[in-house]
């Protein structure tokens, strides 16, 4: 067994899963448990959607929600190790799961793939993720952004904002507006994966998608070393100038509800924000304004989830992995599922009316697949993952010579 499954298997999951809710049985119907992390108010509203959808479509849904993603995950290892195996299993969007896949432990779902033309819809970045040697292993749920830059209208009105920022240069005078109206310019929530996302929003919107690939994708020395990184880095260093006291420790959700209260005017943080305005009856372009990059060929950035097919031989269970891959990468599914979580569908061919104003603006982009470009988790291992947030996370709160991150970040992805 490889170390990455070695030390999932050891995760103490049983006291994170909460009771599997299964659905009255239909005699013959296909029968699918499903694990998922999905356990928030917005997050078990949006998966009740799929819930819905496969059970129109007439199977048998039976949810298993287990807390946090890395138990999730680490409860459906377990599992297929042990001989008992769940229908399906969520993992996100990136290098999770192949560990798994190159030891035979899912099954393909080509047959949904090649029939419904997977090919044709979805993004260059999420086939290159789902599909290996030829065979398609998971089924996109959605795509999320993370590095949207989202603002309070009440704040900006507040400073004296009269439109939002079109640049970074544009941005950072209006955080200093902001400032000199005694209001918090960045709220920002402390943790390494929040600090990981502004550097991510950083590197696209200032470095471009040229310099993007050559760091993450690449991890190109060069280019690692070169003025225009070094450029991106004392940006995303300039921004902690802007945050207040009680940021390091901040959750994300917390940061959010001081823009909802205009008690700060700017976050940067993916669009799953959207579902803590929704709570407080707050509406895109009026409550709130959304911005997925600075300018009209800035990257978007695809992050999302997936659920994957553990081995079975059982004849029913194949039926019904079939059935819910089919079911949930449907177009009227996708639109149901994204109202809910904040995302966008995973394809364009879908009625984007019912959308809200961001998700329309997210889905806009997408179909220009210039613009497409994978996380962090696509292009690196999750060590150098790892390795790279500790990074950046020590650069934002310490004073380190910017030369000296640049090696660092250098040696950890080499």
């Amino acid at each position: 067994m490889k170390p990455v499954l070695r030390r999932i298997t050891a995760c103490l999951t049983a006291a994170a899963m909460t009771a599997a809710v299964a659905a009255p049985p239909v005699a013959g119907a296909p029968r699918a448990e499903v694990i998922h992390w999905w356990t928030s108010g917005g997050e078990s509203a949006a998966v009740k959607s799929l819930a819905d959808a496969y059970r129109a479509a007439g199977g048998v849904w039976v949810d298993m929600a287990v807390a946090l993603g890395e138990q999730a995950r680490s409860v459906a290892i377990n599992r297929i190790i042990g001989g008992n195996p769940p229908t399906a299993a969520q993992f996100n969007t990136s290098r999770q799961f192949l560990d798994i896949v190159e030891q035979g432990m899912l099954n393909p779902i080509d047959e949904v793939a090649i029939r419904d033309g997977w090919d044709r819809l979805l993004p260059e970045t999420v086939l290159g993720v789902i599909k290996v040697k030829g065979h398609y292993y998971a089924a996109p749920v959605d795509i999320h952004m993370p590095a949207w830059i989202w603002y309070s209208k009440a704040a900006f009105k507040q400073a004296g904002i009269a439109t939002e920022p079109k640049t970074f240069d544009e941005l950072f005078a209006d955080l200093d507006k902001l400032k000199a109206a005694g209001l918090i310019p960045l709220a920002h929530g402390g943790q390494s994966w929040q600090d990981n996302i502004v550097f991510t929003a950083v590197l696209t919107n200032v470095g471009g998608r040229e310099l993007y690939l050559k760091v993450l994708r690449d991890r190109d020395p060069k280019a690692i070393a070169s003025d225009a990184f070094k450029h991106v880095l004392l940006t995303f260093k300039r921004l902690q100038n802007y945050v207040d006291k009680g940021s390091p420790g901040r959750n994300w959700n917390d940061a959010t509800a001081l823009l909802i209260t205009g008690r700060a005017g700017v976050q940067f943080m993916g669009d799953w924000a959207k579902g803590e305005f929704a709570l407080a009856h707050q509406q895109p372009g009026k409550d709130y304004g959304c911005i997925a990059g600075f300018g009209p060929a800035s990257p978007y950035i695809i992050q999302g989830d997936v659920f994957v097919f553990p081995k079975t031989k059982d004849p029913q269970a194949v039926k019904a992995q079939l059935l819910l891959a089919s079911v949930i990468t449907a177009p009227a599914t996708q639109v149901a599922f994204s109202q809910r979580k904040g995302s966008i569908p995973i394809r364009t061919d879908v009625d984007a009316s019912k959308l809200d104003l961001c998700a329309q603006q997210g889905l806009a982009i997408m179909k220009d697949r210039s613009r497409q470009l994978g996380n962090g988790e696509v292009y690196l291992s999750p060590d150098q993952n790892g390795a790279l947030a500790d990074i950046l996370t020590a650069y934002w709160n310490r004073n380190i010579p910017v030369e000296k991150v640049q090696r660092d970040i250098a040696a950890a992805l080499h």
